[in-house]
């Protein structure tokens, strides 16, 4: 998902469903003269010349006075999130100022640190193009492992194949960190948690790293000879998507955590889970669990009953405005979200005072290995 996000906004009526299917070369959203005829968002995977992969993003009018108007310009604006260019969409030219775009949305763009490009009627697509191109974040190439691998390091990779790996193939993550290491001149060797001594026993000398599944980082780290750097798919993610340190930070909330506490598992993902979900059955598991032990967080384990703590999920663009009534949120380790989400939710989180971590750190924490977890510079 590390995709260049294209939103348009503007008016109702002003083309922007127009202007998207004229993109994309096909129907990809419901084109009528009829104020509204927008709803929801509309996404479109795209490679661009120029820009490489590309999601469009098509929204409704900002000046949708419908009797759903209101709702729909909430969910118009929850894209802002994920937005890394905004062209904002004008009915013709002599509409458009210089600003670009209305007052209003421009505070937000503004506040949001989001590059704007103004269009309208009448202007050549190639030209837009250009414009986006040139008004993209230019992003400095960062390594998923960082500063924990150099040429020629032996690097194993203990990877769980579950219910929830998906058949027949790996899960993102992995691919990625598999392919930096070959592209590093690493070596790289595979292996499940079962086959894990096997691995070790075949090798001459103790690997430079391992990385593992964090839900499965207590077993891994049991197996390995004393002091072998250990990481997780999900840190790597974290540490180059968002603020890898307030992750931490936002770890040690655990402690404090207390036997009504509201904990927010954030996915950025949608999908259905199964008995060996992470975020909706290990992570819930783990937190009551630590609830239940006598002397965690100064407080009666006769009190620290399993059902008292609420868990709340918010699975994919369902993350909540308002985040007060929450003690603390964990979120996915984002490896279907860009980096501006993570971001952006993060800087929501401190915003409203709530501490945020991510599935990878909070379950070094629950596990009790996190001050053994290497974590990428």
């Amino acid at each position: 998902m590390e995709r260049i996000h294209i939103a348009f906004f503007g008016p109702t009526n002003s083309g922007k469903s127009t202007l998207v299917n004229t993109i994309a070369g096909q129907p990809v959203s419901l084109v009528s003269d009829v104020p509204g005829t927008t709803t929801d968002p509309v996404r479109k995977l795209i490679e661009l010349p120029g820009l490489g992969p590309c999601v469009l993003i098509d929204t409704a009018g900002l000046d949708d006075a419908s009797v759903l108007g209101a709702e729909r310009r909430r969910l118009t604006l929850s894209i802002l999130d994920e937005t890394d260019v905004a062209v904002y969409v004008w009915p013709n030219a002599v509409d458009a100022p210089d600003s670009g775009t209305s007052s209003a949305f421009a505070d937000m763009i503004r506040s949001a640190d989001i590059p704007v490009v103004s269009y309208s009627r009448g202007e050549t697509v190639d030209d837009l193009l250009q414009r986006i191109a040139a008004a993209v974040p230019k992003q400095e190439e960062r390594f998923l492992t960082g500063n924990l691998v150099k040429s020629g390091d032996t690097v194993l990779l203990v990877m769980p194949q579950d219910s929830e790996a998906p058949k027949g193939r790996l899960i993102l993550p992995q691919v990625q960190v598999l392919r930096e290491l070959l592209d590093r001149r690493c070596n790289a060797l595979c292996c499940t948690p079962d086959t894990l001594p096997d691995a070790l026993a075949r090798l001459k000398e103790t690997p430079d790293l391992v990385i593992t599944d964090a839900s499965v980082f207590r077993a891994v780290d049991a197996a390995l000879p004393a002091g072998t750097p250990l990481t997780a798919f999900s840190v790597l993610l974290a540490a180059a998507k968002g603020d890898i340190r307030t992750f931490v930070e936002g770890a040690c909330a655990i402690d404090t955590l207390r036997p009504d506490a509201r904990v927010l598992i954030a996915e950025a993902c949608t999908h259905v889970p199964d008995t060996e979900d992470i975020g909706r059955v290990k992570i819930p598991a783990l937190l009551r669990k630590r609830m239940e032990m006598p002397g965690q967080a100064g407080h009666d384990s006769l009190l620290a009953r399993h059902d008292t703590i609420k868990i709340v999920i918010a699975a994919g663009n369902a993350f909540p405005e308002d985040l007060s009534p929450y003690d603390l949120i964990i979120h996915c380790g984002a490896c279907m979200a860009t980096g501006r989400v993570v971001r952006a939710r993060t800087r929501r989180a401190l915003l409203a005072g709530v501490p945020i971590t991510n599935y990878g750190i909070a379950l070094a924490k629950l596990q009790g290995i996190l001050d053994r977890i290497v974590i990428p510079g």
